[in-house]
């Protein structure tokens, strides 16, 4: 019987059918249900998230640096301000080949290997998005060809900003500090939101110390760019606060004539208001141009200032520790009379020199190489200050020890930092038994006294502390703490007032009577200042040793190396009845008092007069 093969089965066909449409289906459904998710992730769930994705496209937060506050003088000069200046940057993101673009960059404008360096270092520690500085102060011949090839630069940005500018260069160098480019350090210190767009920050100085108001506070906007970063429109702006203007007790016509009385020599200036506290001048030579240090100071310009002999980095002023010499003898002169030891009679017998008792070492007086003897047969209080007699201070020193005359300095400010609204104050020494035995694990030997009783031995001081003890002086006994800071956006501040010192008037007295013969006398070692002067000064000289001279030895300024010569300082006040100046001085290496002496007549003239006598 023949076998029929069935060429067709609908039934089997009819199921293979069915499977296929369902799967189909299942699968169409299952991709319609993929794409209703996705949509739903896109457009509800995740919506925020990928519209600010978006956003970041198109539109960028940008930081708006404050304006740093200005810094006038007591008079409403001008001495730091800000002026305009364009700078060119990079945003990282927006570059697509960063090399090559720095590379065309380097065609178009200089850019040296220091800013290379210092563009490498910020590239590291900015923010997404963050403009990073690459050249400072454009001239407008590099912003033209930048603009010309702006369009084959994405990333490339040049903005306007203000930068730190010192219009009188030196002359406040040391007074005002200045600002430069944040560093490494500065970065990981300062707060990240605030700083943000902000290239510079004080470095010393006033522009250190009062940082926090100078600043201001940052601000920003949100801006719609295009692909290529051009910004097309501002969406949102809050504008940043400006930091505050300071106002200066010093004066620049002050500052100017001390400047100019010291010339070409080493050596600092300290001129206070008693009444206030006020720094009126604070100098200290040689200076240097702040404005080499705004962008970053070039290796050599930096070499040149880090090597100079003259050190002109270093600020005398608050940082230079010298011997007081016999600038410090009216001081010891309060201390014998409140102590109780001596009084305006007491006198004491002057060949010249000094012997401890049971000692057969001479302590000599500065008078003996010249006279061969000493002032006087007997010396008092007044000539002892007049004319400066070596032989009346060993003898009080004896008499009031090491550590009673620490005692009695140290309510002047010696021996500890003023606390003047700077930064880097040293705080110099006054020694002690205590302190040899601390610091130098000795015990403490009489003759060391006697070196103390006139400003030498172990003893440093300031200018600034110098003048403050002067200024304690001139005030009789009111205590200030010596600040520059006199107001803030034209509202007066002040520290507060310190325990005054208190001592009799009539010791006061004494004391100003001895200070008005050392210019105003007949034998006074500053009299030459009294030709022509039109107000009543005190005043106090004195000479450091800068290196010993044996026992029996003669110095003989003129065989000694200049560096190695004696500091010649000054102290002053005027005018003698009612105070409003007191200032501090010392010429390095200037062979002695004559130094620095017509400095203080050249600054309390501009200040009482107007004008240097």
């Amino acid at each position: 019987m023949p076998q029929y093969i069935a060429l067709k089965d609908p039934l089997r066909e009819s199921r293979i059918y069915s499977a296929r449409t369902i799967g189909a289906i299942i699968l169409v459904v299952g991709l319609l249900a993929v794409i209703v998710v996705r949509y739903h992730s896109l457009q509800i769930t995740e919506y925020e998230n990928y519209r600010t994705q978006s956003d970041r496209n198109r539109i960028q937060l940008q930081p708006l640096p404050p304006k740093r506050g200005l810094i006038y003088d007591r008079n409403g000069v001008l001495l730091a301000d800000n002026r305009p200046s364009y700078i060119l940057s990079v945003v990282r993101e927006q570059v697509p080949d960063l090399e090559a673009t720095l590379v065309e960059l380097q065609a178009l404008v200089p850019v040296s290997d220091s800013d290379l360096e210092k563009f490498h270092k910020k590239l590291t520690r900015r923010r997404p998005y963050e403009a990073v500085p690459l050249r400072f102060r454009l001239t407008e011949e590099e912003q033209a060809r930048l603009a010309v090839n702006r369009y084959r630069l994405p990333g490339v940005v040049v903005d306007a900003q203000l930068l730190r500018h010192y219009p009188h260069g030196e002359l406040f160098s040391h007074a005002l500090g200045y600002v430069g480019r944040i560093n490494e350090r500065e970065v990981l210190m300062l707060d990240e939101t605030q700083y943000r767009g902000t290239f510079h920050v004080g470095k010393v100085g006033v522009e250190k110390y009062y940082e926090d108001i100078l600043h201001g506070e940052v601000g920003y906007q949100n801006v719609e760019s295009n692909a290529h970063g051009r910004v097309l429109r501002v969406l949102e702006r809050h504008a940043p606060t400006p930091g505050a203007d300071l106002t200066l007790h010093l004066d620049i016509r002050v500052q100017q004539a001390a400047v100019d009385a010291l010339g070409d020599r080493r050596g600092a200036v300290v001129a206070i208001d008693p009444l206030t506290g006020g720094v009126l001048a604070l100098v200290s030579a040689p200076g240097f141009d702040t404005n080499l240090f705004v962008n970053g100071i070039s290796s050599v310009d930096y070499s040149a200032l880090r090597d100079s002999l003259d050190v002109p980095l270093f600020n005398r002023a608050i940082q230079g520790q010298y011997p007081p010499g016999s600038t410090i003898k009216p001081i010891m002169a309060m201390a014998g009379l409140e102590s109780g030891l001596v009084t305006p009679e007491s006198t004491v017998a002057d060949p010249g020199w000094y012997k401890l008792p049971g000692d057969r070492r001479k302590y000599r007086d500065w008078i003996l190489r010249i006279r061969g003897t000493g002032h006087a047969p007997r010396v008092d209080m007044n000539m002892a200050i007049a004319q400066s007699c070596d032989v009346y201070f060993y003898d009080l020193a004896r008499r009031l020890t090491i550590d009673r005359m620490y005692e009695y300095l140290h309510p002047y400010g010696f021996g500890t930092r003023t606390g003047i609204d700077t930064t880097s104050e040293r705080p110099g020494i006054l020694p002690s038994t205590r302190w040899k035995r601390e610091a130098m694990a000795q015990p403490w030997y009489p003759g060391e006294t006697l070196s103390a009783g006139i400003g030498q031995g172990y003893m440093l001081v300031t200018p600034m502390q110098l003048a403050v003890a002067t200024s304690v002086l001139a005030s009789k006994g009111q205590r200030k703490t010596p600040h520059l800071l006199q107001a803030i956006d034209g509202q007066p501040v002040a520290p507060p007032p310190l325990e005054p010192l208190i001592a009799k008037q009539e010791n006061w007295q004494e004391v100003y009577k001895g200070m008005r013969e050392v210019v105003h006398g007949k034998r006074g070692t500053a009299k030459y200042l009294a030709k022509g002067i039109e107000y009543e000064m005190a005043g106090k000289t004195g000479t450091a040793q800068v290196i010993g001279i044996a026992q029996n030895a003669v110095y003989n300024e003129d065989e000694v190396a200049e560096r190695h010569r004696h500091h010649g300082l000054f102290i002053a006040f005027a005018p003698i009845e009612a105070p409003t100046i007191a200032v501090a001085i010392i010429v390095e290496n200037g062979g002695g008092s004559s130094a620095a002496a017509p400095i203080a007549r050249a600054v309390i003239d501009t200040w009482l007069l107007g004008e240097a006598g």
